[in-house]
């Protein structure tokens, strides 16, 4: 079970090992050497035994026209090529525009009690207003409406899976042209001379580039302190387009191609007279790294940030301790997984395994139904998801919360970011994600606005507690129309 553990427990968004609560920023190097070997050594060492036992495209589950979780139709994005799943629901031309991000191999459908339960909730909350002892000025003010889209990210559930050297996913890669120590061209420049991107290419900002080795860098630890990382490589280290720089072009991008287009008035990323919304983004586990960015890329975009249960990695080079040492081992476990891995994989991905080990995650264990356990195991039975895993689980590198929301880029004066998070997520260290009050401080505000626990509460709460986090949400939508 340690090794489902490793591979299963991933299927949460969640991270491979979970931090010390007590005052490193990482397990000790002892626990992480202990726990690879005994996960070295479980692996099957036979490529042909790996081969005998992967999903075939034959009986591999296909995309349902809706989904099971929404009842929503699922559609399809096609973005520099491959098809991105997305849902949506609410009337166009509300008044606040949602764009939902999902964590590590989930999907929309994790969002199944956002996108459900956000609309009632705020129809609920509106007739109470209107039946209670408010005057009737406040009676008469108008409820806001709420459109919300939810995207399966490159790699992430029914969207694309290409193989990581493929030359068409290698010329996605959000990290071409990023750093100022590279020869390669990101994706938008390459394709600027098309006649049908000229449009929309051009009122898109190029890339601000930087080091792709940044030097002291703003982290937190577990018992909530700070500390600089001496090094904090951001770049991946088998140069793959699974990374954080991809996911985050993809979200802009499907604000211009998608939200802007759906916009009234606003046809194809060409400007009208009625401006195309600002979008709210939220985001849960690592999700936030990839929101994060695209704030930092292209930040007119945005308006708001909801954090749930920000992810900080603890496989990243710079969080695991005595990195020089440690890293070896690691390196070789990521190999053996990457090569030997996918008869592993295709063993423990089955629903009454799966079920088990989204327990552990989940503080709310009722939350844990068949439905959640087929809606995000369907996807990961496709033919190139057990690659992508395999391959994000070498990603020990990239960018981190602290270090992104302390960027003098990040545009706290019109991106609002609140933080909320379970208090019983074994995941997430319950003083580091408190002190992201003190990341970023310029003046006499934190870049982080509010944050709230939520008792009882796992790495889930969306779906866990959703009641709550909903009506958060909706106190986050009224904080920003304020």
């Amino acid at each position: 079970m340690k090794l489902a553990s490793l591979l299963l427990s991933l299927t949460t968004g969640g991270a491979l090992l979970a931090a010390s609560p007590v005052t490193s920023f990482a397990p000790p190097s002892s626990i992480i050497s202990t726990k690879l070997s005994l996960w070295s050594r479980s692996l099957p060492m036979s490529t042909t035994e790996a081969a005998s036992t992967t999903t075939t495209t034959s009986t591999a589950p296909t995309m349902p026209t809706h989904s099971p979780a929404t009842s929503l139709p699922n559609q399809i994005y096609k973005w520099r090529g491959y098809d991105i799943r997305y849902q949506v629901t609410g009337p166009p031309n509300a008044d606040h525009t949602l764009l939902l991000i999902h964590g590590l191999f989930v999907n929309s459908d994790h969002w199944r009690k956002t996108l459900t339960g956000l609309h009632p909730l705020n129809d609920d909350l509106h007739n109470n207003d209107n039946n209670n002892n408010n005057t009737a000025d406040e009676k008469q003010k108008k409820k806001s409406t709420i459109r919300i889209y939810a995207i399966d990210l490159l790699g992430s559930g029914w969207s694309s899976k290409p193989s990581k050297t493929d030359p068409m996913a290698q010329a996605v890669s959000g990290e071409n042209g990023r750093f100022t120590n590279c020869n390669s061209t990101c994706y938008r420049e390459a394709n600027a001379n098309n006649t049908n991107n000229q449009q929309l290419l051009k009122k898109r900002p190029t890339k601000i580039r930087s080091s792709s080795i940044l030097q002291n860098a703003p982290l937190g630890t577990a018992s909530g302190g700070n500390r600089l990382a001496s090094s904090l490589e951001l770049r991946h280290p088998l140069n793959s387009p699974y990374n954080f720089y991809t996911w985050a072009e993809q979200i802009a991008d499907f604000i211009h191609d998608v939200i802007h287009s759906n916009h009234h008035g606003h046809d194809d990323g060409v400007s009208s007279a009625s401006s195309p919304p600002k979008v709210t983004l939220i985001a849960n586990s690592i999700g936030t790294i990839s929101s994060l960015q695209s704030i930092l890329d292209e930040p007119q975009l945005f308006n708001g940030c909801f954090i749930i249960n920000p992810n900080f990695r603890e496989l990243h080079m710079a969080e695991i301790p005595f990195s020089p040492l440690t890293m070896p081992l690691v390196r070789t476990v990521q190999s053996t997984l990457r090569n030997n891995g996918h008869g592993l994989f295709a063993s423990l991905a089955k629903p009454h395994i799966v079920k088990e080990i989204l327990k552990e995650p989940y503080a709310v264990v009722d939350a844990v139904d068949d439905e959640l356990v087929q809606v995000l195991l369907d996807p990961l039975l496709t033919p190139g998801a057990d690659d992508v895993v395999f391959d994000t689980l070498s990603y020990s590198a990239g960018p981190l919360p602290e270090q992104q929301l302390s960027s003098r880029y990040y545009p706290k004066e019109t991106c609002p970011t609140w933080v909320v998070y379970g208090e019983d997520d074994p995941w997430t260290p319950k003083k580091r994600v408190e002190s992201l009050t003190k990341v970023g401080t310029r003046g006499e505000s934190s870049t982080v606005e509010r944050i709230v626990g939520l008792e009882g509460v796992g790495h889930c709460p969306h779906d866990e507690s959703p009641e709550v986090v909903n009506k958060l949400i909706l106190e986050f939508l009224d904080r920003l129309s304020g």
